[in-house]
């Protein structure tokens, strides 16, 4: 495992340990981190601030030739959102830990010409796992579930 998906696992740790979803993304830019984040919906009662979400944002404001140059490491496969921000700012390419225990839109981001790689860690589905066992309603809330069967 490289260093910068070794980056967005730390920051999913840090925000279990904060008591939120543990999700972690990085931005890196020409081999450099430029943007960290883990999900905070709970922490900060937020309806948007996925892992990416947080990521992107603590990079701040980029042109659109540094996006371009990106590439987006998430601990989890990137939802809808998350996916709508990737092609907004058409980053080229994402690497996802593991898509086991929730897959996004991976299909679509790559007819849209975004690499996808996913790397599939032990280490990620075992952190999702434990979570989604230990507090399903709040799993369900974050990727817009409902707790009652259809």
């Amino acid at each position: 495992m490289d260093n910068f998906m070794r980056a967005a696992i730390d920051e999913a740790r840090v925000g279990l340990d904060e008591g939120g979803i543990p999700i972690g993304s990085v931005l890196v830019v020409d081999g450099v981190i430029v943007g960290r984040g883990h999900n905070r919906r709970v922490q900060r009662s937020s309806a948007v601030l996925h892992a990416e979400m947080d990521c992107l944002e603590n990079a701040g404001r980029l042109d659109a030739d540094t996006y371009r140059r990106s590439v987006l490491y998430s601990t989890l496969s990137p939802c809808d959102m998350c996916s709508g921000a990737i092609l907004l700012y058409r980053i080229p390419r994402v690497v996802v830990g593991e898509n086991r225990t929730f897959q996004g839109p991976e299909r679509y981001l790559r007819e849209r010409g975004v690499d996808v790689e996913v790397i599939d860690s032990e280490e990620c589905v075992d952190l999702m796992s434990r979570f989604i066992a230990a507090k399903p309603h709040l799993w369900n809330e974050d990727i817009g579930e409902s707790d009652t069967p259809r």
